[in-house]
């Protein structure tokens, strides 16, 4: 595991949009593993300048997106499908039908998070994983917990997410904020090829300290990155 640590969150966002369009120029159909959520906003910038400055070309890529929130229609304000839309998919040169993010409105949610699965694994794998992390350490919707699903799964939040949420996207109504969601599993996201991590601000430091401490623990499930061959911490 290596860290990399940058002056700001500017210089972060540069730095993970740098090692994205490397990859994909290295390899035009490139598969990659997308966040959402604040911490990412500043890289999908960093693409979309890239992009409509002729240095990247995502027409061959695929996207397999971590998670998203149960019971929110893709047009809401909040889905992170929307999210998506907003922030990187409308802007570049990617296949719509090549953008994957796991279903919250599906009458059967476990049906569609194992059609999920095989989507990813017919795509070859996540080359190239961006991943966030929680306050609490959570990847993806992946909570503290005794135990989770290894696999794309439906899963409640803990009130510490649905709090930080809440105050970040909801205008502080808990009441507003799904309890549940869809997101893939530690054992998915361990499966990509190399793994980068952008975190950004004091409020995520204890989960960085405990990532760095080679502790492994479900009860920062972060932890488990030490277990991947190829993880870049970048910090700001």
């Amino acid at each position: 595991m290596q860290k990399l640590t940058y002056k700001n969150y500017a210089a972060m966002s540069r730095a993970a949009a740098d090692i994205v369009v490397a990859t994909v120029k290295a390899k035009p159909n490139t598969v990659l593993g997308l966040p959402t959520g604040s911490t990412p906003i500043g890289l999908y910038a960093e693409l979309v300048k890239d992009y409509k400055a002729g240095k990247v070309d995502f027409s061959k890529v695929t996207t397999f997106n971590l998670d998203e929130y149960v019971g929110l229609d893709v047009k809401h304000e909040q889905s992170y499908r929307r999210f998506m839309q907003e922030q990187l998919f409308d802007h570049i040169n990617i296949n719509p039908s090549n953008t994957h993010i796991p279903s919250g409105t599906a009458k059967d949610l476990n049906k569609a998070a194992k059609e999920f699965e095989v989507k990813l694994k017919e795509s070859g794998g996540v080359d190239l994983f961006v991943l966030g992390i929680g306050t609490n350490g959570h990847i993806g919707f992946n909570e503290p917990a005794a135990g989770m699903p290894a696999y794309t799964h439906v899963v409640g939040l803990a009130e510490e997410t649905i709090k930080v949420n809440a105050d970040k996207f909801f205008g502080g109504d808990m009441e507003a904020v799904p309890k549940t969601a869809v997101s893939m599993g530690l054992a998915t996201i361990m499966q990509a090829k190399k793994i980068i991590l952008l975190s950004s601000g004091e409020s995520k430091n204890d989960a960085i300290a405990k990532i760095e401490s080679e502790i492994l623990t479900l009860d920062c499930p972060g932890t488990v990155l030490h277990m991947h061959r190829d993880v870049t911490l970048l910090v700001s």
